[in-house]
């Protein structure tokens, strides 16, 4: 038994090593500590393993792997599989949100109970994954708009669709695969609206050819979309959710006129962002990412971030995709057994790595065929509300610029509210980083990023004033 000296001499058993987030790169982080005779504790979000992508219907539902996950199913039963064989080689907290850290110990809401309590850990893989990068348009806040990731979920985890005429918009992989997953599943899909053009795609394939299994998929869905009589639009420039109420309608621009088309669902987003927030509150040193125009946290070609014992693996470091936040996972987990001491097989160790560096060139590639909107801020009108927890609107937000002369974007929260409310700017950010670094004229790595704080989620009022000391 591994212990430490504890009060007046005795030994304690010293805490055990910790992975948060049980999607692909926490499951194999898992499975590869067990395998090498720890017993780590698996905390997560979800009610069962497998994280947004390969996400588990509830039981009673009966569907089939292939046609939750399609091309994915083998890859996907694969991940269940692995991490149901580590019964009783981990401990397992579902339903579970680690909402701050410090002094080693995470702060954990754990679901239907609403209790919190204090998991220490000797060891963090945080393995937290992704959400979706968000763009506003005018109509964003309308009933019936959700992003690509929240259609996602209704469609595998509640069985049902957001509408029955849905259009989806906004760029990235994600756009095509849950359009195709829609209409496979037989819900009506009225239209597909990429603001990248033919020629991005184009110009991308050699890049994307050094993945040639995961290019084919790709083009398999688009070319299933057009044989099934969905309309595909590229290069388009989204201009409004159309409705009062609810959704109606949906507008945008071809480059050369207005057009307009009834629906009573949108599903949009432009790709993914990394979930950094608890890396930020472990003191992760971060830096801009070109690639993923973010900052993110540092890591080295193992996982090991800039904080000693801290390891960061998948998504929530930066977007790879799901095969590749395996690899990271085992990695990572490699890298947390080699500092503690523990043999470990050095040559798997450096496939891994020459794994995840081969398929950074298809991530570039793919950034290339989809990418990001750069003339978004410059479009969007003063009136549109970008941050709807605080209701703070574009035009608030170039005021703002124009005379406080904020240019840096926790300056920019502080003076206007923008990403004070409820999601903590995990919604807005983006956006109002493009905005602020139009509206100032300085290079968006300049402006900087929000500053992660507890709670990285909502939690109930009562336990953030039990927390805090204060009366609930």
């Amino acid at each position: 038994m591994n212990g430490v000296e504890g009060v007046n001499g005795m030994t304690r058993e010293a805490p055990p090593p910790v992975i948060v987030g049980a999607g692909p790169a926490g499951v194999r982080a898992a499975q590869t500590l067990a395998a090498h005779g720890l017993r780590p504790v698996v905390i997560d979000e979800a009610a069962r393993a497998g994280g947004q992508v390969y996400r588990r219907q509830p039981p009673q539902f009966g569907r089939s792997s292939r046609t939750l996950y399609g091309f994915e199913a083998e890859r996907a039963d694969a991940l269940h599989q692995a991490f149901d064989a580590l019964r009783g080689q981990v401990e397992h907290q579902p339903d579970s949100l680690a909402w701050n850290v410090q002094d080693n110990r995470l702060d954990v809401l754990h679901g239907p109970t609403q209790r919190t309590r204090r998991v220490p850990f000797d060891g963090l893989i945080v393995a937290t994954g992704a959400t979706d990068r968000v763009l506003p348009v005018p109509g964003w806040t309308l009933p019936g708009v959700y992003t690509l990731g929240g259609a996602q979920v209704a469609l595998k985890f509640q069985g049902c669709a957001i509408g029955q005429r849905v259009v989806f918009m906004g760029t990235g992989p994600l756009l095509y695969l849950v359009a195709y997953q829609y209409a496979k599943a037989g819900a009506r899909v009225a239209a597909v609206l990429d603001t990248a053009r033919f020629a991005d795609q184009c110009a991308a394939l050699p890049a994307m050819a050094t993945q040639p299994a995961v290019l084919l998929k790709g083009l398999y869905y688009v070319a299933w979309l057009r044989t099934h009589g969905v309309a595909l639009h590229g290069g388009v420039r989204p201009l409004r959710v159309l409705g009062k109420d609810r959704v109606e309608g949906v507008a945008w621009h071809d480059g050369h006129a207005e057009r307009t088309l009834e629906a009573d669902a949108v599903g949009f987003g432009y790709a993914l962002r990394s979930e950094t927030q608890l890396a930020d509150l472990l003191g992760c040193r971060f830096a801009y990412a070109p690639l993923h125009r973010a900052h993110l946290p540092e890591r080295d070609a193992a996982g090991r971030s800039s904080v000693a014992g801290v390891y960061l693996a998948g998504d929530g470091a930066g977007i790879l995709g799901a095969d590749a936040a395996e690899w990271a996972g085992e990695r990572a987990a490699l890298a947390l057994l080699q500092d503690r001491g523990v043999p470990v097989d050095a040559a798997r160790a450096q496939s891994l790595e020459r794994k995840l560096a081969r398929i950074a060139g298809f991530r570039a590639g793919l950034e290339r065929a989809f990418p990001f909107p750069q003339d978004w801020a410059s479009h969007a009108p003063d009136e549109l509300v970008v941050c709807r927890c605080e209701n703070v609107t574009a035009g608030t937000l170039r005021q703002t610029v124009r005379e406080a002369g904020a240019d840096e974007i926790n300056r920019l929260k502080a003076l206007c509210r923008v990403g004070m409310g409820r999601c903590q700017g995990r919604m807005c950010g983006v956006a109002a980083a493009e905005l602020l670094a139009h509206a100032s004229g300085r290079p968006l790595p300049q402006v900087g990023r929000l500053r992660g704080q507890a709670p990285i989620k909502p939690i109930p009022m009562q336990l953030a004033a039990a927390q805090e000391g204060l009366p609930s």
